[in-house]
């Protein structure tokens, strides 16, 4: 687990008031959920045998005996408070939520036991037409953040549980032929997850994979229609996708359509968004049966690719302005003037006195561009000089009245 510094916060929030802003031109709509959970609710959601609910969940027992679980994923979460306050059976929902997420793995460059997702999760639409709003609206997304040339869009269709029953079995009946040649995580995941075999990053495994069965040929009429029409939208909206037979998704609730969008330059850990449809989740957690379809982000690998892309260098958590002040009411006074006549001005005051000069020195720190001084000179005439810090340039005095304008001028340039 880690701790997010300003300087690291600023890039947080650009990324995440741009996701915002994206999803309320879509229509969706905020959910904020518990970071606990019933245990049960992810062992019934996600499957006893997924390597999450194995291995990675932090569980715990409270003072009543419960058993209680930090949640290693929203979608569960989601499903559960949109069946108990009544927001599924016969309704249509676009919904999002953002926070921590918790799973006990061995830590890594952009991934920690304690990270960040942005969930979207849709409900009670069953069509093509919303799998591709979803993939489109993340397109969306990277374009607005400046990274679409930075990511690749991948996509599968799982076909039905019946289709994927059938190939499963086709899938385990073929690597047991091979077992001595899958690496130890394969030839464990054979007997619990066999799909997940697919996903492996060993080379040996992958080698095997080439002559293994393939999912599109054990598709059901009805999951290859809907993949058609998808594909077709896509191609219209201009959404360039590559077709990757081994997506599968690391979670049992899957079905049809699945998506990554994958990225090259953080290393062996490229997803940076995946999701995909899951019409038995809401049945399966006891509601009535309800289409439904999302996604998930990890904020931790969004913002390494955007430091990596410099798309968030001209991010700073420096103020605009310092005010210097003998008489520090007279420094908060002018502040507060400012604040309310340029709301978008970040003003910071010098707060605990000492001697201008002292005063100058914590300002240049700051990292602001100008320092606004009101000596005994400038309080008595109702002036205040301003010292430029980024460039070279002639400080100027001019008259308190005129200030405002001034730096409204002055930020506008630096636009």
């Amino acid at each position: 687990m880690n701790d997010i510094l300003p300087q690291n916060a600023v890039i947080w929030q650009y990324l995440e008031g741009t996701v915002r802003r994206v999803l309320q031109q879509y229509g969706y709509g905020e959910i904020r959920l518990p970071i606990v959970e019933y245990t049960d609710l992810f062992k019934r959601s996600i499957g006893e045998v997924t390597d999450i609910v194995e291995k990675e969940m932090y569980t715990f027992e409270d003072r009543n005996g419960e058993r209680l679980t930090l949640r290693p994923e929203g979608t569960a979460g989601c499903v559960r408070a949109g069946e108990e306050n009544g927001l599924l059976y016969n309704q249509i929902q676009r919904l999002w939520y953002a926070g921590p997420m918790f799973r006990y793995e061995k830590p890594q460059k952009g991934r920690y036991r304690q990270f960040h997702q942005i969930g979207v999760e849709t409900f009670g639409m069953g069509g093509p037409d919303i799998d591709a709003e979803l993939i489109i609206m993340t397109a969306r997304l990277w374009r607005e953040l400046g990274l679409a040339d930075q990511v690749t869009l991948q996509l599968n269709s799982l076909g039905s549980n019946e289709a994927r029953a059938e190939f499963r079995a086709a899938l385990v009946d073929y690597l047991t032929l091979h077992f001595d040649q899958l690496d130890e995580d394969s030839q464990r995941r054979l007997e619990s997850n066999p799909l997940r075999v697919l996903d492996s990053k060993n080379e040996g495994t992958q080698a095997v994979l080439k002559a293994a069965p393939s999912l599109q040929d054990y598709l059901d009429q009805e999951s290859q229609q809907h993949f058609s029409q998808l594909k077709s939208l896509l191609d219209a909206a201009g959404v360039a996708y590559e077709i990757n037979p081994n997506l599968v998704r690391g979670l049992d609730y899957y079905s049809k359509t699945v998506f990554e969008w994958v990225t090259t330059a953080l290393g062996a850990q490229g997803t940076v968004c995946a999701g995909g449809r899951y019409d038995g989740l809401v049945e399966q957690l006891g509601g009535k049966a309800t289409p439904a379809v999302g996604f998930a982000m990890g904020i931790e690998r969004l913002v390494l690719l955007l430091e990596a892309s410099d798309v968030t260098a001209h991010l700073s958590v420096a103020p605009d302005c310092y005010v210097i002040s003998e008489d520090s009411l007279q420094g908060i006074l002018l502040s507060e003037l400012l604040r309310n006549q340029i709301p978008r001005l970040k003003v910071q005051c010098h707060c605990g006195g000492g001697k201008i000069k002292k005063q100058i020195k914590k300002a240049d720190d700051s990292g602001a561009r100008i320092a606004l001084l009101i000596g005994e000179s400038e309080a008595r005439n109702q002036q205040v000089t301003i010292k430029f810090l980024r460039e070279t340039r002639e400080q100027e005095c001019i008259p308190q009245s005129e200030l405002q304008s001034h730096l409204a001028q002055y930020l506008k340039n630096q636009e």
